[in-house]
């Protein structure tokens, strides 16, 4: 795709051009195209009113160049003019349409609508517009196709509100736009079937490869009431028009061999992310599930939390069992982030983690029991060096595992930059002997302590100790245990206030994806935003 900073407008386009019955592209408009550089607000808000007016647009599409479709794309999915982003999809002239390009900040358009809520009726009409592109192109005895990549990656997966649009709802569509084009195509088979057919003609084979395709890069997410569509649509994928290619693959809630069926089903190399949880998998269930894992050659995000998994009472059989997923584990060559979080791992981590190959940027070992031994380990592993979060919460570091993780946290201190410590039964005196090695860890951006018994007096000395981290943008504080029940005390609520440059201090925690909820009935959940002076 070629860059619109250098926009060179072909002599054949005339500079007025009338649209319909109005002249939206006037010489304005070629003027702030020609002069890009200059006037990049202008190029957008002349995009704007461009695709305000669908029957303009269509009209004028036969004129634009094709440097201008990404900022008419931005502006139509930005103003919800879902006629005319169908419309420029139809019309796409690039082989690759790339929602993580097109909706970042950029020139023409301060705003990242990546990483803002997608809007489902923008959504629906992107897909929409791919598929009538496909079966246009199936229709037509010489396609000349143009589009041949989707990529919908990186979008948020946000659920609330009646226009927004979750992860689980976009797999729902992908999946049924694919049997729609299955469909069409195979009524275009056997119209084609028919003018070929002979009396000499062979029996029909296995489905024939379609004369065009799309594949749809996209982040999945499946569970036992979708699982149906989704497995019908990755098992045409490889002979379909419309193909699912996964990036990010999340599975809630399904059985052992529902897990497996779909797994076989993605691309080896294309998967980067697979997240299994509330699968209630077990060892047993973990030993039949990685071996299908060690196929995914880039696979660099492994979260397998909540997967029930003890290794307090193991049996002889389970022993071998664990030592099966630490070996299936050391063949994912590429892993940099793993969760095994809520599964109690007393004492294991180095049969588990010792035999990677590489280190881990991200462990999440929260509510798993930890030992003494295995912080210990964990400091002098060639994982900490390289550690960017870690996430602990959960285990008891009042107690043995204060000093242990004390040490892993001075070793890890000059990579980290999220540290999780919520409901770790630490109290002042704990999180006074923590913050030296705290406060060593220069690059932290968040530090959640939601759920522990801190006072008024040990949120205060949190604050005084950390306002010298200068990326620390959002801590997860627990309302005071002398507090309980009223509001902040003044002088306190102002010292937050008067915090870090931008740094959040909030007393609600975050759920699993991300978002704030309410820490305890009848606490409204708070924040304040600091705004030190001479940041």
């Amino acid at each position: 795709m070629r860059d619109t900073q250098n926009i060179a407008i072909p002599h054949k386009y005339p500079v007025n051009v009338l649209i319909g019955r109005t002249a939206i592209l006037s010489s304005a408009f070629w003027l702030a195209v020609c002069s890009v550089a200059a006037m990049n607000s202008l190029v957008f808000l002349c995009s704007q009113k461009v695709v305000a007016d669908f029957d303009s647009l269509q009209d004028a599409l036969g004129f634009l160049p094709k440097e201008l479709y990404p900022v008419l794309f931005k502006a139509a999915f930005m103003d919800k003019r879902t006629l005319s982003l169908q419309l420029l999809v139809n019309t796409w002239p690039f082989p690759v349409l790339s929602f993580q390009k097109l909706l970042r900040k950029c020139q023409h358009c301060e705003r990242a609508l990546i990483r803002e809520k997608p809007n489902k009726y923008c959504i629906q009409m992107v897909i929409s517009g791919v598929v009538t592109y496909l079966i246009k192109l199936l229709e037509n005895r010489r396609p000349q196709q143009r589009l041949q990549i989707l990529d919908m990656t990186g979008l948020q997966d946000e659920g609330q509100g009646p226009e927004s649009m979750s992860l689980w709802s976009r797999t729902v569509t992908l999946a049924k736009a694919c049997l729609d084009i299955s469909k069409q195509q195979g009524k275009w088979t056997r119209r084609t079937s028919k003018r070929r057919k002979s009396p000499y003609s062979k029996p029909p084979g296995p489905p024939a490869l379609p004369p065009v395709s799309v594949d749809v890069w996209v982040d999945l997410f499946v569970n036992s009431t979708s699982y149906g569509v989704l497995k019908d649509a990755l098992q045409i994928n490889s002979y379909n028009a419309l193909r699912l290619r996964c990036r990010d693959f999340r599975a809630e809630e399904l059985s052992i061999a529902s897990t497996v069926g779909l797994l076989e089903f993605l691309d080896p190399v294309g998967v980067r992310q697979v997240d299994l949880r509330f699968n209630n998998l077990g060892l047993s269930g973990l030993r039949v599930v990685l071996p299908h894992l060690t196929k995914f050659t880039n696979l660099a995000s492994l979260k397998l939390p909540y997967s029930n998994v003890d290794v307090r009472r193991l049996t002889v059989g389970m022993e071998g069992s664990l030592q099966y997923f630490a070996n299936q584990l050391s063949r994912l060559r590429c892993l940099k982030e793993l969760n095994l979080g809520s599964s109690r791992l007393s004492g294991k981590l180095r049969l588990l983690l010792g035999d990677l190959q590489s280190p881990l940027e991200s462990l999440e070992l929260a509510f798993c029991y930890l030992l003494p031994n295995d912080l210990a380990y964990l400091s002098q592993s060639l994982h900490t060096p390289a550690l960017k979060k870690l996430d602990l919460s959960g285990n008891n570091l009042s107690d043995c595992l204060l000093q242990p993780f004390q040490g892993l946290l001075m070793e890890a201190a000059p990579t980290l930059l999220h540290l999780d410590i919520m409901e770790c039964r630490m109290m002042d005196t704990h999180l006074n002997v923590l913050l030296p090695a705290i406060c060593r860890c220069s690059r932290l951006r968040y530090l959640g302590v939601f759920g522990n018994p801190i006072s008024a007096k040990g949120l205060k000395n949190l604050l005084h100790k950390t306002v010298g981290l200068l990326d620390l943008k959002l801590v997860i504080y627990p309302y005071p245990v002398d507090c309980y029940g009223d509001d902040l005390p003044n002088e306190l609520q102002q010292m937050l206030w008067v915090g870090a440059f931008e740094m959040i201090w909030s007393l609600s925690r975050l759920d699993r994806s991300g978002k704030f909820v309410n820490p305890e009935p009848g606490i409204r959940p708070k924040y304040c935003k600091g705004r030190r002076k001479g940041r």
